[in-house]
């Protein structure tokens, strides 16, 4: 056990160290105070380690520059909004081009064509539907499950996240009841009443939940990702697929994040078949773009919906959704990145970076983890997690805030969330080998 003095007395060396690197970002980030929200322009970019966040100059590949001129290896990499690599040259070209043709017309394009035949080569879902991010992606899907079902409820994973999403942002408290998730600002109604919560890789309570014959559709993803890496055991997911049929349930899987097992997603690299399927920021390349994707049999169901002059009201789609610019970007983004050969890369880094933080942990002998999902990866500070609450469980705010910053002082850009990485075939080994050096006297630091 490392002892919390131990950890606020380091972390006041590397506070003080971090200022005196970012005086532009410090200017900017105290200007920033009496403009923005919290001085940010999203709430959760406070959770950046330190006491304001890095003001960004440029990213270009796995690396971003910031406004002092420090380089960080990215291995956040936008929380796999920029899994392609940032400014992925053709991707930028292709969005270059479409800014001189416009960017929305409400009109369809021959790209978001080519992308849906794309995606159903990809993903095996007949048709496809498109939008802004994987939030709308899962509220849509959400509606049409329960409009084709007629049944009002939802099944989730405890602890999971799937976007902003009112009835996701849930957990199980203690006496087993689904409750709001800790930091939930203002749901409308009390979650219980549209969602179950169930654990993670527990068939017995996907049953319990199922059988009761009020539920439309599970969403979730084939491996838990925004609470850390929680990979199934063998056998849950075609377990979870097995009782989603036997009581008329659709399964609606989220590959937004699990797109890094490969370029068809978790999802067909384990064979689960779904019934639908989302895909969020990936496929943009870094523009703000979302698909999901249906069975034949789901989509011909829907299609005796889109009918009628209220269409335009229904509660699915937006004025900006499948745009010319999505579609350019979409289709760019899917032909020159995303492929096996980018997976080929990426994956065998982070297979690197797993293995020497792991090599670190056995060498002092610590009672922590390493977990791996395709090109991503992260350490733990426990055994591996199976649920979702036992990784909420595992939680060390002040040794992760710790490790973080240590981390960034020395040019290292970890997810902020957790203790994840993610590769891109724009990083090398010695990025990696950086972070295992970093990592490694993070530790000597730690326990000396």
């Amino acid at each position: 056990m490392i002892a919390d003095s131990r950890i606020a007395g380091l972390m006041s060396a590397e506070v003080d160290m971090f200022i005196k690197s970012h005086p532009r970002s410090q200017e900017e980030s105290t200007r920033s105070q009496s403009s923005l929200l919290a001085g940010v322009p999203m709430p959760w970019m406070k959770r950046w380690a330190g006491p304001f966040p890095v003001i960004a100059d440029k990213a270009v590949g796995g690396s971003i520059v910031d406004i002092d001129g420090n380089t960080y290896v990215d291995f956040c990499l936008g929380d796999t909004g920029s899994m392609t690599g940032h400014a992925n040259a053709p991707i930028s070209q292709a969005i270059s081009d479409q800014s001189q043709r416009g960017f929305t017309t409400m009109l369809p394009s021959s790209d978001l064509s080519w992308v849906a035949n794309h995606l159903f080569d990809r993903f095996g879902m007949a048709k496809w539907q498109f939008c802004l991010s994987a939030t709308d992606a899962n509220r849509f899907s959400l509606r049409l499950a329960r409009q084709l079902t007629g049944k009002p409820k939802i099944v989730v994973n405890d602890w999971c996240y799937h976007g902003t999403v009112d009835e996701t942002l849930v957990i199980l408290n203690e006496e087993g009841k689904t409750v709001s998730r800790p930091g939930a600002i203002g749901p409308q109604v009390h979650p219980g009443v549209t969602t179950i919560a169930v654990p993670y890789n527990d068939l017995s309570a996907m049953e319990s939940a199922l059988e009761g014959g009020e539920v439309a559709c599970v969403l979730m993803e084939p491996a838990l990702t925004n609470i850390g890496i929680v990979l199934p055991q063998s056998g849950y997911l075609e377990g979870v697929r097995q009782l989603t049929r036997k009581y008329g349930v659709i399964l609606i899987l989220d590959e937004t994040h699990t797109i890094c097992a490969g370029p068809q997603g978790a999802s067909r690299l384990w064979g689960i078949e779904a019934d639908m399927l989302v895909i969020g920021k990936t496929i943009g390349g870094g523009i703000p773009v979302a698909a999901y994707g249906m069975s034949a049999d789901i989509a011909h169901r829907v299609e005796n919906l889109m009918h009628g002059h209220d269409l335009d009201v229904s509660g699915i789609g937006g004025t900006l959704s499948g745009s010319a610019l999505a579609g350019a970007a979409i289709r760019a983004t899917l032909t020159h990145a995303l492929r096996q050969e980018d997976f080929d890369v990426a994956i065998p880094l982070a297979t690197r970076w797993s293995k020497g933080v792991q090599e670190v942990i056995d060498q002092y002998q610590l009672p922590w983890t390493v977990q791996q999902l395709g090109c991503r990866a992260e350490y733990w500070f426990s055994e591996h997690p199976q649920n979702g609450a036992q990784a909420a469980a595992s939680v060390n705010d002040s040794l992760e805030s710790y490790m973080h910053l240590y981390a960034l002082n020395r040019g290292i850009l970890l997810t902020p969330f957790h203790n994840m990485a993610l590769m891109t075939p724009f990083h090398s080994e010695s990025d990696v080998d950086l972070h295992t050096s970093v990592f490694t006297a993070c530790v000597q630091e730690l326990i000396s």
